[in-house]
């Protein structure tokens, strides 16, 4: 289950330092991407019960680290109902708007 609070919604609190707040659908390349700027999100680490996530799964991304993605081009897919209003200090409605994902049905 995603989120800071493990809710399926990017909550975040002051203590989230990371500013997990924007719900991103995950894609092989964006996996790739994150593991090499250093957080493999793909590997499993029983530890901390997260069992490694794949292409389609939903995500909280940092937002500075989506901007980052986005400016690299390659930023994964938004589920905007998801992400937090506080990723709008750091990336534009805009910018979260074009790359919105288009839920089927």
């Amino acid at each position: 289950m995603t989120g800071w609070y493990r809710n399926g919604f990017c909550e975040t609190d002051p203590s989230d330092l990371g500013q997990h707040s924007i719900c991103c659908v995950m894609t092989e390349a964006f996996l790739r991407y994150s593991k090499a700027q250093g957080n493999d999100l793909s590997t499993p680490v029983p530890a901390f019960q997260f069992p490694g996530l794949k292409p389609g799964d939903h995500w909280c991304v940092c937002a500075p680290r989506w901007k980052q993605a986005y400016d690299d081009g390659m930023a994964p897919l938004v589920c905007l109902e998801a992400t937090e209003d506080t990723a709008l200090s750091v990336v534009s409605l805009d910018l979260l708007k074009e790359h919105a994902h288009q839920p089927i049905g």
